[in-house]
């Protein structure tokens, strides 16, 4: 049989059930459909909020052509099918579920045919998209976020399931207390409806009490130690990342184990960790980089069970290794100094001369090519006029970043490291 929550999905925008801020009277989205058209949009929240019904229903409203991928499953083959058939379809709507999870590659397939207009993006992610989603795609699209259904919202959907759904009608339910249904859904919209579907299974034939305690022991049957959908997802990985980071492998351990027996998805923390390796390691330990990537292919390529044996390698590894996020925080001022000064012209002895013209236009003249210098070294000017001698990178105290501070300091003075 189809789950509750999908039989009881919404077919217009007025029984949606929460995100008043984006479908309520007077909301961005709902006057967008009322006026006929919507830009290009990614909804951001965690599961269970609304995300693909909020699309579906909007493709609906405005009678256009709706396609929908999974970025699971999908690659730029289904991406480039579906931007084949929108060219004889106006106004086709895509939906890609967890778009966050689509490479770079296949989340560049989408970007001629959404600044042509050839299709209108509705992406969906869990996880932050300033992250996992590429610039272009976020430069062409309107974010949106999501949030979890509140007690009000979740009695209501549960109200209008039991009112709405025909096998539900076909049991007297009656509701003594909603305190386990809510506290076991976590704002969680899919959660609370198959949470209801499995209590009303199990009471009679033609009668179901709803209260807290049969609540609890259906509930605990299905609860795991960790819920990869939900809210303990977003804390345990934290708990994780902050104990790595923490230099704690004996904590950093615990929450893996947390996860690997929740079923989290081994790809996930091998890739949290591959991250954390250049932003909270760097050049304290370059090698962390190398054996985080290493995890990385290994658990693509082993797989789960013993994958977990090399996820606690690198974990244990990576939480005793000394820490430093100077490369990191480089960037992140060298960003703030791109945005304070804009797009300051390359310095003419810099710029590639490929052509004759640019050379007699001065284009890479007076260019010093350091291996012909002394030491390999040439102490010439790389930053543009505007900005030279500004010092980004800050090497930490640590005994890697304290050897290249030392050579820092010895070939460039001028910086005062």
């Amino acid at each position: 049989m189809i789950p509750l929550a999908e039989r009881v999905r919404p077919k217009n925008i007025g029984d949606f059930i929460g995100q008043k801020h984006l479908v309520g009277d007077n909301a961005v989205i709902k006057k967008s459909i009322d006026a006929g058209s919507i830009p290009s949009v990614i909804f951001w929240g965690p599961p269970g909020v609304g995300k693909t019904t909020l699309a579906s229903l909007i493709a609906s409203h405005l009678q256009k052509p709706f396609f929908s991928l999974s970025a699971i499953s999908a690659g730029v083959k289904e991406v480039r099918e579906v931007i084949q058939k929108a060219l004889y379809s106006k106004g086709t709507i895509l939906f890609i579920d967890e778009i966050h999870r689509f490479n770079k590659s296949q989340q560049d397939a989408l970007l001629g045919a959404i600044e042509k207009g050839i299709i209108t993006l509705i992406g969906a992610t869990t996880e932050n998209p300033s992250f996992e989603v590429n610039s272009a795609i976020l430069s062409r699209c309107q974010v949106y976020t999501l949030y979890s259904l509140s007690k009000e919202e979740l009695i209501a959907l549960v109200d209008s399931a039991i009112e709405k759904d025909e096998f539900l009608q076909k049991k007297e339910i009656k509701i003594e207390s909603y305190e386990a249904l809510l506290k076991f859904s976590d704002g969680d919209a899919r959660k609370i409806l198959n949470l209801l579907e499995l209590v009303v299974a199990q009471g009679n034939e033609k009668e179901v009490v709803i209260a807290d305690d049969l609540v609890q022991k259906v509930a605990q049957k299905k609860a795991a130690l960790y819920d990869k959908s939900g809210e303990q997802h977003y804390d345990i990985i934290s708990a994780f990342i902050k104990s790595l980071r923490g230099s704690d492998p004996n904590a950093a351990i615990y929450w893996l184990a947390r996860m690997l027996e929740g079923g989290e998805e081994p790809k996930f923390i091998a890739r949290r960790m591959l991250i954390l390796a250049s932003e909270d390691i760097g050049n304290a330990n370059p090698t962390a980089l190398v054996i985080a990537t290493n995890c990385f292919h290994a658990v693509n390529f082993i797989g789960y069970p013993e994958a977990e044996i090399i996820l606690s390698h690198t974990a244990a590894y990576l939480a005793s290794s000394p820490k430093s996020n100077a490369t990191y925080m480089a960037l992140l001022k060298a960003k703030e100094l791109v945005k304070k000064t804009g797009n300051l012209k390359v310095p003419m002895h810099l710029r590639n001369s490929p052509t004759k013209l640019m050379k007699q236009l001065g284009y890479g003249k007076g260019y010093i090519y350091p291996h012909d210098a002394v030491g390999s070294f040439s102490d010439q000017e790389y930053l543009p006029d505007e900005i030279k001698g500004s010092k980004l990178y800050e090497p930490s105290e640590n005994q890697r970043e304290n050897e290249i501070k030392s050579r820092l300091k010895r070939l460039w003075p001028k910086y005062d490291y």
